[in-house]
Parts: structure tokens; C-alpha cells; sequence
């Protein structure tokens, strides 16, 4: 059956944009100027923006568009706009470059797919691109794999084509200026699908020593090669995947034995079951310092710390300087004993919708407030577990403006921490860490709340449980 979506847009009018017009440069050099035609077709974006005729959509929008395993036709006079963050000079990428919604701090990125090989002369990092959408496709080049793309067609039933090279020179337009992208800044532990394409950058990164003296590629590889990178974060290390491809240039340097810092864009495999970096160049990768070691968790003690078995009230849980909140629904936080084997007879915090009556049920969690003026370093880590959690979410949150107020939950600011959450899959009786989550970069009297997303809909896929037990604070001593 074909899966060919059509769909019309109503977007609102966006302001012109200002444009520069210069003249061609060599085919074999990385462009700053434009040439005649490209001036023209700059030209008339500019003056369609003006008359109405044609608006922008932002990256994360379009992105909106995609349904996994559908290829949708973009019918409507709408473009949208970014800046390279990928490139195939040295063969690491090929057919397809990365655009991404700001220099900096971007928040969403897109890929192209193209018959274009060699476009780093054209679409060369930084540059700024435009591209008239209209008669273009969004979808998937690999059903399910998650990636949303911009095409010319549908390859096959629910796979995107790639844009022929007519199809690039038609639709998709660079602007004069070329922009230095800042790497955005993260943690391995942070880089979630709402990364790819962008250009991140971590520090604190290092190759395993077992992996001191290979090469980026196996010299047995065909096609892309896996390599582990790991980080010191907290009392531990945080992994990553490096994957690089057989056909890249930099193929057997020799992996760096030093720690320091890596540089690349945010992809996935090919399949799409994990997320990888992917380097542009090797000089992106800086280890030449000293390798990082972990913190040693008998420096720190617990500054605060509940286990949950002195609660004075259990259903909703009360007590102790702890909150909850039902912000949607009826069902709350509440004091259970355990009976599972990884953690057998002892009290803890449970929250789940099953069989609340409501569609939705969102409830909140909040520990008391806790000084981080009064020490340089603190660490978060606690125990989850779940049974049956469906699809249903927990959130670990932070903020250091909340008054105290149940009533003012949702006007303070939170921000999501990176802990590590027990998933979906794992077996009910187990309990997962947390990991060491650092909380230096805040100050002030801070809150952490543990929110519960889920409901007991019809068809009984968001009404899972979450439980948390062992709640520390650590300190250094």
C-alpha cells in the first residue's frame, strides 16, 4: 500500500531575511560567494517572503512531520533554514550533510540526503542553507530508524529518496555567509534523539586504555567500525559510541592514549538502535592531556538522605520535608514495603496510574530544600524500579526557585537532571543506581522532584509504576 503522505501547511508569516549577492567561485574550492543563478534564487525567496507567498518553517517543526515508516510530500510554499554541521571531506559522511537551527546553543537539527558527493565545496560547515520545501518529502531513509531527513521522493514503501542533483540545485540554496558553529556542550550521558545532527561537544573523554594503540577503523571492516569512548562523570565512567566509517580518510590514525575532549555530530547507527558520534575531521579529537580518573566515593558522605521508613504519612507520602503534588489526575506518591528481591521488606516511594479512572495523571515528588552554597561539590544519587511501567514516564527534576508552595509548582523553573532510570524493559524485581549526578552547576536552595507522567487510558499503555528508594545528597568530607 502506498505511503505517501500529502499535507498542507498554514504557517505564519515570517519577516524577510537579509541577503548578500556575489559572484561564482572555483568548483574545487569551498565557496564564499554565490554565483548568478544562486544570487537569483536568493533573490526570489527574499522577494516571497516579502509579498506572503512564502513563510518559514523551523527545524523542529518539519521535524514534527515525520510518522516512522511513512514518506510525506510537503505540498505547501514554506522553507526552512539552517546551518551546516556535518561534512564529507574526509569521507566520514556521505550522500547527506546536517543542518542545524543556530550557530549556537541550537536546539533541533535535520538531515539532507542528497546524490551530491563531495558537498562539503558547496554546503560546507557553517554555511547557512535555505531550502524550498515544496514538492520535497520528510521521512526516514531507513524505516525506523528515527532520523528525519529531507528527500526527493520515496525510495521503496515507507523509505525516503534521496534528492537528484537537479532536485538539490532547484531546491536547496546557500546563503553568502558562512558562520563558525559552537559545539554544544553535553555529557555523554545527556546526548538523547533530540541530538542528532548536532554538533556537541564533550570533555572529559578518553578511549579506554584496552583500546590504546588500534586504529579508528578494523583493518577487517567493509563498512563502519565501533569504538568505545568513556568519560568521567561523578564515581564513574559514562560510555559512548564512536563509529566511523571504513571509507573515511583518517580510517587507521592510530586512536589517541591520552584524555581531553572530542568534537563531532550526534547520529545513529545504521539500523537505528543506538546513538553514535560521527567525526568530521580527527583533529576534532584533542587527547593529548592527562587521563581523567573518577571521584572516590569514600571522599563524600550523605549530607541528606531518605530511605523512605520514617514517613509520618504514607498514602499520598508526607513527612520529613517532603511535597507531593497531583497536578493531573487523582492518584499520588505514597509509602509502600517492598517485596522485591533486590530489595526486599523495606519502604519506599511509589507512584503509578493503574486503574486511577483518569487518562492522564501527573504527580509530583519533591524533596525538601537542600544548600548547595555550603559546600563546592555535590553529588544526587538514589535507586528506581518499576512494574510494569508501559509507557508510562518518570522525570528527574531540579529547581532552584520553587518557594515551596505545591501551589506554585508549575510556575517555578525545572530543569530535567541526567540520571540514569531504571527502563521500561527491565525485570520488575531489580533496582537500577542512578549514578552520580552532579549538581555543582547549581547554586542556592535547591528542590528535587521525581515527576510521575502516565494515566490509565483505555488501552492500558500508560499506566505503569515507578518506585525510588534510597535518596542521598552526597558531600565531599
Amino acid at each position: 500500500m502506498k505511503t505517501t503522505k500529502f499535507i498542507i501547511l498554514l504557517l505564519a508569516f515570517v519577516a524577510g531575511i537579509s541577503f548578500t549577492s556575489c559572484v561564482e567561485d572555483g568548483k574545487f574550492e569551498v565557496p564564499n560567494a554565490l554565483g548568478t543563478e544562486e544570487n537569483a534564487a536568493i533573490a526570489k525567496i527574499q522577494a516571497d517572503i516579502t509579498a506572503g507567498t512564502l513563510t518559514e518553517i523551523s527545524i523542529a517543526n518539519l521535524k514534527g512531520l515525520l510518522v516512522s515508516g511513512q514518506v510525506t510530500q510537503i505540498t505547501s510554499d514554506i522553507y526552512v533554514k539552517g546551518y551546516v554541521t556535518s561534512s564529507d571531506q574526509t569521507g566520514n559522511f556521505f550522500k547527506e550533510f546536517f543542518i542545524q537551527d543556530a550557530p549556537s546553543n541550537p536546539t533541533a537539527a535535520i538531515k539532507v540526503v542528497t546524490e551530491f558527493v563531495d558537498s562539503y565545496n558547496k554546503f560546507n560547515i557553517g554555511r547557512e542553507v535555505y531550502i524550498r520545501l515544496k514538492d520535497l518529502y520528510i521521512g526516514e531513509v531507513r524505516t525506523g530508524d528515527g532520523v528525519t531527513a529531507i528527500g526527493g521522493g520515496e525510495f521503496s514503501a515507507g523509505r525516503l529518496g534521496t534528492l537528484t542533483i537537479n532536485q538539490t540545485t532547484a531546491h536547496v540554496f546557500r546563503n553568502a555567509n558562512t558562520e563558525e558553529i559552537i559545539p554544544l556542550v553535553v555529557k555523554f550521558s545527556q546526548i538523547s534523539d533530540s541530538h542528532v545532527g548536532l554538533y556537541v561537544k564533550v570533555e572529559n573523554a578518553q578511549f579506554p586504555s584496552s583500546l590504546v594503540g588500534k586504529t579508528y577503523v578494523d583493518a577487517t571492516a567493509d563498512f563502519d567500525t565501533q569504538r568505545l569512548l568513556e568519560s568521567c562523570d561523578g564515581f564513574g565512567y559514562t560510555n559512548f559510541i564512536l563509529e566511523t566509517s571504513a571509507f573515511a580518510e583518517f580510517k587507521f590514525s592510530v586512536l589517541p592514549a591520552g584524555g581531553g575532549s572530542i568534537a563531532a555530530v550526534v547520529s545513529k547507527t545504521f539500523n537505528g538502535s543506538d546513538l553514535v558520534l560521527a567525526l568530521n575531521k580527527p583533529t576534532d579529537v584533542v587527547m593529548d592531556g592527562a587521563r581523567c580518573t573518577p571521584l572516590d566515593a569514600n571522599d563524600f558522605t550523605p549530607v541528606f538522605e531518605e530511605d523512605f521508613e520514617a514517613m509520618t504519612s504514607t498514602n499520598p507520602l508526607g513527612g520529613n520535608g517532603w511535597i507531593t503534588y497531583t497536578e493531573i489526575g487523582r492518584f499520588n506518591w505514597r509509602v509502600l514495603t517492598s517485596t522485591d528481591s533486590g530489595n526486599p521488606n523495606s519502604k519506599i516511594a511509589s507512584m503509578g496510574a493503574f486503574r486511577s479512572g483518569d487518562a492522564s495523571n501527573i504527580s509530583w515528588m519533591i524533596s525538601p530544600g537542600i544548600n548547595l552554597d555550603a559546600q563546592d561539590l555535590e553529588f544526587l544519587n538514589f535507586q528506581t524500579s518499576n512494574s510494569f511501567a508501559d509507557e508510562s514516564v518518570l522525570e528527574v527534576l531540579i529547581s532552584t526557585n520553587w518557594d515551596g508552595n505545591s501551589a506554585n509548582v508549575a510556575s517555578a523553573t525545572w530543569q530535567k537532571l541526567p540520571a540514569n532510570i531504571v527502563s521500561r524493559s527491565e525485570n520488575f524485581q531489580n533496582w537500577v543506581d542512578s549514578g552520580a549526578i552532579d549538581l555543582s552547576g547549581f547554586s542556592g536552595t535547591a528542590h528535587i522532584a521525581f515527576k510521575y507522567i502516565g494515566g490509565d487510558n483505555a488501552a492500558d499503555t500508560i499506566d505503569g509504576t515507578y518506585e525510588v528508594d534510597n535518596f542521598k545528597i552526597l558531600v565531599r568530607k
